[in-house]
Order: structure tokens, then C-alpha cells, then sequence
């Protein structure tokens, strides 16, 4: 009998799925698309970082060649500007998410009772989306600059020095990056919290974990996938930022990050090559440590 079971689950067909060519053509659209807006830029950036300067040109003029010493150049003349953008990124992201955890919380968990609330608190969060990345910040540095009231105040009642300044430091900028990209971490924590079984937290306490053994046990980890996302929304943009570390805006001579090195190579410099170079490196850079921070924290699936 068992072997007369075998035999017939051994002879029956395979059922095999015929590729339809509905599908193929609906995804020919998003193919193109990628091709013509993202590969053959990234092919042009690459050929670009590898030309060399023309023999009898003027300043700007390049020719294609295959010159790898353009890498090590830009390493050797931007390597303060390459580390302080990756150090101002990871500052931007931790504060960023001290400060986002604690209000996607309260929305996601402890407002779902009051659902008008909750949709408040939203609202008020993705609020500065409706005002210019640019005025915002040109905002700040009116707030910060040494003539504002808020500065004036605290040097008058003696918390700053007379000779004290906000505006064009590392602080100015790192604060800048962290309010910009505080919504890009708050709204992958909402969503992931808003789907939190409070009854795993309730089951915490009934086995005697105390607040902070359940938040660390249980909350952190059921909220991880959120985490990792905004990480991600929040030190890959900042990374690459340029307006919040310009002189134009709260940053100073100073606190220049690889964004600022780009765009004066590209439209001050006209050092083509170097600003492209840069772009890869900063390209490169980033999807390493991503994935190095993805495998950490064991959330391959959000690649």
C-alpha cells in the first residue's frame, strides 16, 4: 500500500507556470525608467570620475580616460570632510531617535484611544513638510544667529558668554540635521508601533518584569523593523546633505560635509572629476555600512 502511494505521487506531472507576457510588459515601464534615470546617470558619474584634464584645454575641460588616482586624490585632500559628514550623520541619527521613539510611542500605543488625538499628533508631525526644506532651516539660522532674541536672552541672564555663538558650529548643524530628518524617523516608529500587541506588554508585567525590563525585552525588539527604517530614512539623506552645513545657513567655514565639497567642485571649482569621485565614494560608503547595520541588526528582509 505504501509503496502503490509512492508510486502514484512519484508519476503524477508537475504543474509548471508559464511566464505570461502581460506581466513582463507591465514591468517594462519601471524598468526603463531605472535604466534612464538611474543607470546611466550612475554610468556617466562613474565615467566622469575617471577622466583626466585636457592637454590643451581650459579650466573645465576634461577628457575620458581611465585615471583611478582621481579616488585617491579626493581621499587624501576631503578625508576631514568625509569622516565629519559620516560623524554628523550618526550624531543627527541618534538624537533623531531619541527624540522620535518617545513621540511615535505616545501616538502609536498610548493615543489609540483617542483617535481624533492620534490623527492630531500626525498632522502636527509631518506638519513641516508643508514649509520649504530651505526656509526651514534659513528659519533656524535666524533663531540661532548672535542677534536673535533667544541668544541675546541667554547671554543677558548670563547662561552664554558675551563672546559665545550658536550659528556656523558643529552644534548649529548636527542640531539642523536632527529637526529636518525628525519626521523621517518618527513615521516608520509610528507604523510599527501602531501594530504593537500591547497584550505582549501587558504579559511582561505579569510575569514580574518591571517598565524598563518589558521597554528593553519586549517593546525594542517587536519595534525594531521601524527602527532600522528610520535609521536609514534619517543617516542616509544626512549623510549627503549640503544646505544644513553651508555657510549660507547654519554651518561655517568649519563644518563643511561632503555635500558642500561636491557642489563647489561641480559649480565653483569645475573640478568635475573630483566631485564625482567624491559622489561614488560617498554612494559606496553608505550602502556598506547599511548593510553592515542591516546584517547587525537582523533585518535583511527591509533590503
Amino acid at each position: 500500500m505504501a509503496f502503490a502511494a509512492f508510486s502514484t505521487a512519484e508519476v503524477q506531472p508537475q504543474v509548471t507556470r508559464r511566464k505570461s507576457p502581460i506581466a513582463l510588459f507591465l514591468l517594462l515601464p519601471g524598468i526603463l525608467y531605472l535604466v534612464l534615470f538611474f543607470l546611466t546617470p550612475l554610468f556617466s558619474l562613474i565615467l566622469t570620475s575617471l577622466q583626466a584634464p585636457s592637454e590643451f584645454g581650459d579650466i573645465g575641460v576634461y577628457d575620458y580616460a581611465f585615471n583611478w588616482q582621481n579616488y585617491v586624490t579626493v581621499i587624501q585632500d576631503y578625508w576631514p570632510h568625509i569622516l565629519r559628514s559620516f560623524g554628523y550623520a550618526l550624531l543627527a541619527t541618534v538624537f533623531a531617535l531619541l527624540f522620535s521613539y518617545p513621540i511615535a510611542y505616545f501616538i502609536g500605543v498610548k493615543a489609540r484611544r483617542w483617535p481624533l488625538l492620534q490623527s492630531l499628533m500626525l498632522v502636527l508631525v509631518i506638519a513641516p513638510f508643508f514649509i520649504s526644506f530651505l526656509l526651514r532651516t534659513l528659519a533656524w539660522k535666524q533663531i540661532l544667529s548672535d542677534e536673535s532674541l533667544i541668544i541675546t536672552s541667554l547671554k543677558a541672564i548670563g547662561l552664554l558668554g558675551p563672546d559665545a555663538y550658536f550659528a556656523g558650529t558643529p552644534f548649529a548643524v548636527v542640531f539642523g540635521l536632527t529637526y529636518n530628518f525628525i519626521p523621517f524617523m518618527t513615521l516608520p516608529l509610528y507604523t510599527t508601533l501602531e501594530r504593537l500587541d500591547t497584550r505582549y506588554l501587558e504579559a511582561g508585567s505579569d510575569l514580574y518584569a518591571n517598565a524598563f525590563t518589558v521597554f528593553r525585552k519586549v517593546t525594542i525588539p517587536l519595534s525594531m523593523p521601524g527602527i532600522v527604517a528610520g535609521t536609514l530614512l534619517t543617516f542616509i539623506p544626512a549623510a549627503g546633505d549640503y544646505v544644513n552645513a553651508s555657510r549660507d545657513f547654519l554651518g561655517g567655514p568649519d563644518t563643511q560635509m561632503m555635500g558642500n565639497v561636491i557642489e563647489a567642485n561641480f559649480l565653483v571649482l569645475l573640478n568635475y572629476p573630483a566631485a564625482a569621485a567624491l559622489s561614488i565614494i560617498l554612494m559606496a560608503a553608505i550602502l556598506i555600512l547599511v548593510g553592515v547595520y542591516v546584517k547587525r541588526s537582523g533585518t535583511e528582509d527591509l533590503l
